[in-house]
């Protein structure tokens, strides 16, 4: 019979925001934290660098869902009373197994994959790697061995891709433009002028594109549409499972001051999209003690003897005098960036400072170690171990 387990108040945990301010990072950290606790968590990254791979040990070569080793877990002193698989999406692989997923018959599986448009949109076209993850995310959410999904967003300039990409996409393939074209070249065009002048221009674009990829096009379009019931209708149903009750978003930033303006239009944008930011999580935050600067003569009567001693006593006591200043400043400057996000997005929100750690997070260890900064990124029930 298998145990009962506390329902969860989230079944997918987002991480949002700008680029480089450690998404990644967090997100696994996250997901570390929860398999400890006893869940069985799947983290799964859009974004393609290694970082998270070699967190974890890893392979990026498959796409896989990996198991990260219980093994690793002792090596790292970590005891995992829960599980934590991992998974790198791969946006063609993805689509491949959506595609043999749906397929009516091989014949129209092969039709598809051997379509040159295909093989463009499903490596190249810009919002397909967004669009897939929304496609794995539908995949993965249903998938009764996991208690937890925490999905990381892809590393961009625009924070918002994940929401907007997939109906640029949509918009690009499945729009009246395309279906008009698909008409024009299937010869169902209206009699009269603007019919015969709709005729020569594609046939002046056609020296351009190709008469032959048009067609490519064409073809795609009324197999897609065929074989997943349309684009639109699958992302409108994506946007639905977003905007639920039982995902949370998170947004990421660093204390800089164009990742603050970045996180706070992201809140403002995600309340357009009716979703609200569960939390906000500000990395790499440089503190220091509030002590009161001091002058060349007090550093020096503070430190060692042995500093006097040295023959450019006076060179290195300068030197830690402009150390401490420069570490002052910077945690000055992380203070006014995060009063200035709470005074942008409101008190009420729940903030998680992590600070800037000595070394890079590069193994479990030192993922414990910042997942030991997130116990306020509202805690979940504790399951217990499932065996």
């Amino acid at each position: 019979m298998k145990e009962a387990k506390p329902p969860l108040p989230y079944r997918v945990v987002v991480f949002a925001g700008s680029g480089g301010v450690g998404k990644t990072t967090t997100a696994a950290a996250f997901a570390l934290r929860e398999a400890m606790k006893g869940m069985h968590v799947l983290c799964m990254t859009v974004d393609p660098s290694k970082r998270l791979a070699d967190s974890l040990g890893l392979s990026m070569q498959k796409p896989e869902a990996q198991r990260v080793s219980p093994g690793l877990f002792k090596k790292s002193g970590l005891v995992c009373n829960g599980e934590l698989t991992a998974l790198m999406l791969d946006r063609k692989h993805t689509f491949d197994n959506l595609i043999r997923r749906f397929a009516s018959s091989a014949a129209q599986r092969d039709r598809i994959f051997n379509n040159k448009f295909y093989q463009y949109i499903s490596t190249s076209l810009a919002g397909t790697q967004e669009y897939m993850a929304l496609e794995k995310l539908l995949t993965v959410i249903s998938d009764e061995r996991y208690d937890l999904v925490v999905l990381d967003t892809p590393p961009t300039s625009n924070a918002l891709d994940l929401l907007d990409a997939p109906i640029r996409l949509v918009d690009a393939i499945d729009s009246p433009v395309a279906r008009w074209f698909v008409r024009m070249l299937e010869g169902d065009r209206p009699l009269g002028l603007l019919g015969r002048g709709a005729v020569y221009i594609l046939k002046g674009l056609s020296r351009f594109t190709g008469a032959e990829f048009l067609r490519q096009v064409a073809e795609f379009v009324a197999e897609i549409n065929d074989l997943f019931g349309g684009f639109r209708q699958r992302a409108d149903r994506a946007y639905q499972v977003l905007s639920g009750p039982d995902i949370a978003f998170i947004v990421v930033t660093s204390p800089a001051t164009q990742a603050i303006a970045d996180a706070a239009y992201f809140c403002r944008k995600l309340n357009a999209y009716r979703i609200e930011a569960k939390g906000i999580i500000v990395n790499r935050v440089h503190s220091f003690p509030r002590l009161p600067k001091l002058d060349i003569a007090e550093i020096e009567a503070l430190v060692d003897e042995s500093v006097h001693e040295h023959p450019n006593s006076r060179d290195l006591v300068v030197r830690m005098k402009q150390a401490m200043d420069d570490a002052l400043a910077i945690a000055e400057a992380d203070s006014v960036g995060i009063k200035r996000l709470a005074k942008q997005i409101g008190r009420d929100m729940s903030y998680t400072e992590v600070p800037a750690l000595d070394q890079d997070v590069h193994d479990l260890s030192h993922l414990a170690e910042v997942a030991g900064y997130l116990s306020h990124v509202f805690p979940l029930p504790q399951t217990r171990n499932r065996g």
